[in-house]
């Protein structure tokens, strides 16, 4: 019985001692170490805008409308898309019938809202939804797609646009990690506070 108790004691002190130091002390250690090495990041990479206010995230996708925007990749991220709370795909898989008459239908209104002859191929970026449905970036040939429309509504040169659309394309991480990619959320933002 002494045995047993003694048992039961250890396991209880073992499992105190790891919940405070699992739970506690190094979930706080690795926050205090990101707050102090990487207080943008750790806070969420907030993007502000001119005015001080956060218009969103550099890590989380939105959804823009209107000419006069780069639209983002399609989400399937709760009912009306882009929401956080709910980051998931449409799990619609390759042979799904309803898939694809989606992508039927977001490659018509690309073609149409971008001048893009049928000859010419859609991004696959442009018509589909990440795994997350919150992907902040398009691809580099969806902007440029996009930018000739946004500089005719803007009244930009198309010049100016790719330069903007450059400044804003983050590299492929550690440089060979995936492809370079587009961040929509700055990209507007930078439109905006530059060219009204």
């Amino acid at each position: 019985m002494n045995s047993l108790l003694g048992s039961l004691r250890r396991a209880f002190l073992a499992t105190l001692v790891l919940a405070v130091v699992t739970g506690g002390l190094y979930p706080l250690l690795v926050w205090a170490v990101a707050q102090g090495l990487f207080p943008t990041k750790a806070q969420g990479s907030l993007v502000v805008d001119a005015n001080g206010v956060i218009r969103g995230s550099r890590l989380i996708g939105q959804g823009f409308a209107g000419e006069r925007y780069f639209h983002s990749r399609p989400s399937a991220a709760g009912a009306n898309g882009y929401d956080a709370s709910s980051s998931g795909g449409s799990n619609l898989g390759p042979t799904s019938q309803k898939l694809r008459d989606l992508i039927q239908e977001r490659v018509a209104v690309y073609r149409a809202e971008n001048g893009v002859p049928e000859t010419n191929a859609v991004p696959a970026d442009a018509v589909t939804a990440s795994a997350s449905g919150l992907d902040p970036h398009i691809s580099p040939a969806n902007a440029k797609i996009q930018a000739t429309r946004v500089a005719r509504v803007r009244g930009l040169t198309p010049s100016q646009v790719e330069t903007l659309i450059a400044a804003h394309t983050d590299p492929a991480g550690l440089g060979f990690l995936g492809q370079p990619g587009v961040n929509v959320l700055t990209l507007n933002l930078a439109l905006d506070h530059g060219a009204r």
